[in-house]
């Protein structure tokens, strides 16, 4: 529930930085292919959603859409197609949605604010690696469950493990390492402001909404966030 805790304060940022901030996030979405280590992250980020997908569904909902690389892993009918909603918060990064992959939706919107779709509208609400990011997470959590349809949706969620020993070392040789040598600024300023929510936040703020059917870490198996990069869970909604 919305407290003490939610929403999260964030600092100010200074114009510069909020260019910076908006071309980083443009910049990594695109340097995500660019080697081995990007690429099984991404594999994994996308593939767990779809192998997780049910078989039959329509409508789409996906919020944190960056650049729509998720769509490149989908294998979407032409109904699915027209009835796939991607969501961004940057309007940079949802024009080049509009301009890689015309025959979906794109909107800049808020998944922390009501959106505009009526209640249970979805099948499939998909939040890769966005969770992490929210200040006011309770309220898009609570915003994700009235637009599942109580039915049959579900949330498919992918979140890195924040805080862990192993996905901070990689950050180091990654994200960081692009971000100091693109900016010659430190990057401690930028994932302050970014990755907010640690796993386990965001699981306790999930569990009153939904139940988890499905979970899975990346790489190894073993259920621990410190040995990790990423969890991936599949969720559907609980009767309130």
């Amino acid at each position: 529930m919305v407290g003490e805790k939610w929403p999260k304060i964030l600092q100010e940022l200074t114009p510069q930085q909020e260019v910076i901030s908006n071309d980083f996030m443009k910049y990594w979405h695109e340097a995500l292919g660019s080697n081995l280590l990007y690429r099984l992250i991404e594999e994994f980020n996308h593939g767990y959603v779809v192998k997780n997908a049910p078989n039959h569904f329509l409508r789409t909902l996906e919020i944190g859409a960056g650049l729509g690389e998720h769509l490149k892993y989908e294998k979407l009918s032409v109904d699915q197609k027209k009835n796939y909603f991607a969501l961004d918060l940057r309007e940079n990064m949802a024009e080049q949605i509009k301009i890689n992959f015309p025959e979906i939706q794109s909107y800049v919107a808020d998944c922390q604010q009501t959106l505009s779709f009526p209640e249970g509208y979805f099948d499939r609400v998909l939040a890769i690696h966005v969770l992490e990011h929210l200040p006011n997470l309770p309220a898009a959590v609570k915003e994700m469950y009235r637009l599942c349809n109580k039915e049959h949706g579900y949330f498919s969620v992918v979140i890195p493990c924040e805080g862990g020993l192993l996905y901070s070392l990689a950050r180091k040789m990654s994200a960081q390492r692009l971000f100091e040598r693109r900016y010659q600024q430190r990057y401690q300023w930028f994932i302050e402001r970014e990755h907010i929510n640690r796993p386990s936040e965001i699981v306790q703020e999930l569990e009153p909404y939904f139940y988890i059917k499905h979970r899975q870490f990346f790489p190894f198996l073993l259920p621990i966030v410190h040995s990790n990069l990423c969890i991936g869970m599949t969720l559907y909604p609980r009767s309130l």
